[in-house]
């Protein structure tokens, strides 16, 4: 049976396996997410400022995401595409997704995906309690549909909070198979730990900077 989304699944609890760590791993969370965020907030302004005077609103993309127990949320990110790219790119994924949405990026929105400030919102998402800072990727419910159709477990990814960065991430590029990318997942998932946290976050940094000024 494929489990539902936007009210959860059920039977959720029961293949949900709690540790003692959580409760450390969403501390670790809300503490990253409220400092980056206040570090940052004259970077995130003048971002702010750029979008609304080169492109016009909305400054920040909303889009819909499935969450941890299959529950559906606003995901949010600094816009980088032209207005109205997400209905037209919505019938896509892989790379013939990553090939029209190169076509959709605007002068501003380049720049913040080769520094992934972009990404810096979806912080908000994790304050909330929506997302975690290290997890499985979010994923758009109609992929996430699509994808169980050819792989049945893909809704173990589910049993945690979705994070702005993932083991998968760190191991992948964006073109990765699916699949591949769910066996990072769970393995995260079943190992995860404080230890393990910090490594993909340094991981995540040390990609990112390389990317930024090394021209990788």
């Amino acid at each position: 049976m494929v489990p539902p989304i936007s009210d959860g699944f059920a039977g959720f609890d029961s293949v949900y396996e709690p540790r003692a760590v959580d409760p450390v791993l969403r501390a670790l969370d809300v503490a990253i997410a409220g400092t980056t965020l206040v570090v940052l907030l004259p970077v995130l302004a003048l971002v702010s400022l750029l979008i609304y005077l080169t492109s016009g609103p909305p400054v920040l993309y909303r889009g819909a995401r499935v969450g941890r127990g299959g529950t559906v949320f606003d995901m949010f990110k600094f816009r980088t595409l032209r207005r109205g790219a997400e209905h037209r790119l919505d019938p896509y994924y892989g790379p013939e997704l990553t090939r029209r949405t190169e076509a959709e990026v605007t002068l501003v929105g380049r720049a913040l995906r080769a520094t992934h400030l972009d990404e810096v919102p979806q912080l908000i998402n994790v304050l909330r309690g929506e997302m975690s800072v290290v997890g499985p990727r979010p994923i758009r419910p109609s992929f996430y549909e699509e994808l169980l159709d050819r792989i049945p477990q893909y809704w173990q990814r589910l049993v945690v909070r979705p994070g702005v960065t993932g083991f998968a991430q760190t191991r992948m590029g964006r073109e990765d198979a699916w699949a591949a990318k769910l066996v990072h997942d769970l393995e995260y998932i079943a190992d995860r730990s404080v230890t393990l946290y910090l490594r993909v976050l340094g991981a995540t940094a040390t990609r990112i900077l390389r990317r930024t000024f090394g021209g990788e």
